[in-house]
């Protein structure tokens, strides 16, 4: 099983270890990313993936290690300690740039046997905003399946955090490692995700980006074919 990480911050303090003790859980071959030290460019609004390729991208050489991270993982996690009641702003400015592979425009064919899932950690509040903002991307993506766990700390730092606070999230990154367990290898997407697939079937099918329906064309997805179907 193959592992994507990717850290909303440089350093290895709550978050990290929250979403170490997952991999761990998971026993795969984990890749990890940091930001802003891997990818700190912001978009540039240029448009560019959207109507010529995301290859196009001013920054796509930079880009380009965590797509393909991305794309051999059987499993994306996206871990970000709170900021300002939001994920921080790194981890926001890597989302950006994948706005072309959301179901309006050109998903992954892989994403829809994908599972995926947000972590962080808050001193206090915020958790469910920053996870609704990387939930949203693993979601218009088209992974299979999204998990969410987050949890206010009362603490700075990992020392600060109290020994049955520790325990609790031991007990709940188990559980969680055992349902991506139980889901690897044959995950599909449920009710939410196919409407919304059906409904940027039918936009593409009546016209749209020339780029975007070239691809959802060239897929057979605006006929009978469907990315989670084995063998199409």
């Amino acid at each position: 099983m193959k592992i994507a990480i990717i850290h909303g911050q440089n350093h290895k303090g709550s978050t990290w270890q929250v979403a170490h003790m997952l991999a761990g859980k998971l026993g795969g071959e984990n890749t990890e990313f940091f930001l802003p030290r891997d990818f700190g460019a912001f978009c540039a609004g240029c448009c560019r993936c959207f109507n010529d390729s995301e290859t196009k991208c001013p920054h796509y050489a930079a880009l380009a290690p965590i797509a393909r991270a991305i794309g051999a993982a059987d499993i994306v996690i996206l871990a970000s300690p709170v900021y300002v009641c939001h994920a921080s702003g790194a981890m926001k400015a890597l989302l950006d740039h994948f706005a072309y592979r959301w179901m309006a425009h050109r998903p992954e064919r892989a994403m829809f046997r994908k599972q995926g899932v947000c972590l962080c950690t808050a001193a206090g509040a915020g958790v469910r905003s920053a996870l609704q903002d990387m939930a949203d991307s693993l979601f218009f993506w088209g992974s299979a399946r999204v998990y969410r766990y987050g949890v206010a700390l009362a603490a700075a730092d990992w020392a600060g955090v109290g020994v049955q606070k520790k325990r609790a999230i031991e007990r709940r990154t188990t559980r969680l490692a055992g349902k991506l367990l139980r889901r690897a290898g044959k995950a599909r997407p449920g009710l939410r995700t196919r409407a919304v697939f059906s409904a940027m079937r039918v936009m593409h099918r009546k016209g749209s980006n020339p780029r975007d329906a070239a691809y959802w064309q060239s897929q057979g997805w605006t006929e009978g074919k469907r990315p989670w179907r084995d063998g199409e």
